[in-house]
This record gives C-alpha cells, sequence and structure tokens, in this order.
C-alpha cells in the first residue's frame, strides 16, 4: 500500500513537471501571444522558405504571423495570407518581400511600409511584392560568369550558347 501511494506522487510530479514545461514552451513560443489582429494577403512568384506560423515583421519587429498559403489555378502564384497586429496600420502602398533570417536560417514576410494616405483594409491584398531568392541560383549565376559562361571562341560557330535552353538530342 505504502509503495503504491509513493508511485502516485511521483507519477503526479511528473505530469506537474509536463504541464510546466508545455505552458512554458507555449508562451515561448509567442503562440497565445495574442497577436491577433487583421488578415492581408500578397501574391508571390515564389514563396520558397516560408511556414505557416512564421514572423511578419516591420523594421525588424514580429507584428504578426502568417495564416495561410495556398497556389492561385490561374496564375500558378503563391498566395500567402498573414495577420497583422491591429495597432498597425498600414498604407495602401505597402510593399512585403520575403526576406531570409541567414545563410541557415528561415525566411519570414518584411513589410516596408508605404507613404499613403488611405490604409489598406482586412481581407485587402497588397500589391507590391517580392519573392523569395534562390541562394543556388544564384551562387551558379556568379560562378557561371565568372567563367565567362561558356560563350568563348572555342564553342565553334554553330554551338548553341551555353545559357539557353536547347533541345536534346534524339
Amino acid at each position: 500500500m505504502n509503495s503504491n501511494l509513493v508511485e502516485t506522487l511521483i507519477g503526479a510530479v511528473v505530469l506537474a513537471v509536463a504541464l510546466f514545461f508545455l505552458a512554458f514552451a507555449y508562451t515561448a513560443a509567442g503562440v497565445g501571444s495574442g497577436l491577433g489582429g487583421y488578415e492581408l494577403q500578397a501574391r508571390f512568384n515564389r514563396a520558397d522558405g516560408l511556414v505557416i506560423g512564421g514572423d511578419v515583421r516591420l523594421s525588424g519587429i514580429k507584428i504578426g504571423t502568417i495564416t495561410r498559403q495556398s497556389l492561385d489555378p490561374q496564375t500558378y502564384a503563391a498566395i500567402v495570407a498573414f495577420t497583422v497586429d491591429e495597432r498597425y496600420q498600414l498604407p495602401e502602398d505597402t510593399a512585403v518581400k520575403i526576406a531570409s533570417e541567414g545563410l541557415l536560417g528561415g525566411n519570414y514576410l518584411s513589410v516596408e511600409p508605404g507613404g499613403s494616405d488611405r490604409m489598406l483594409k482586412p481581407g485587402e491584398e497588397i500589391r507590391y511584392t517580392q519573392g523569395s531568392v534562390n541562394l543556388m541560383d544564384l551562387i551558379g549565376q556568379a560562378i557561371f560568369s565568372a567563367t565567362g559562361g561558356g560563350n568563348d571562341a572555342k564553342a565553334g560557330e554553330g554551338a548553341a550558347p551555353q545559357n539557353e535552353l536547347s533541345p536534346l538530342p534524339k
């Protein structure tokens, strides 16, 4: 009987510690921070690296959260929906770009407010956007341009330029 009581008390302590860590992780992650606000959306040609729950930042300060991502079936553009804290009213000519936290970090939405007197209303779309940049493509372009691009005199007269797509041989 005595060992059952000890085991029950140890189990209760373990549960209390687990609940404490769960509450700590919930508040530290900003999930319950109350950054509700109003929803806006933006279209991008590329939305690489964005995740639902990711940050929306203005001047490096988090003002919102990415809530949804979808693909427009007609234009194949990435549509990203996000919330902005209602304390921050954004002008209609605001620009949004996908920025990187660093070489190994994730991406976030960077908001650059415009100068218009008219403010965006909930549900509106931001017109000025800049999609993500593929780092591997940039490195490839830098290497390609540093080596002369393969368009030198040795390529031959009728050879297709190296930077254009040519059909595969049959």
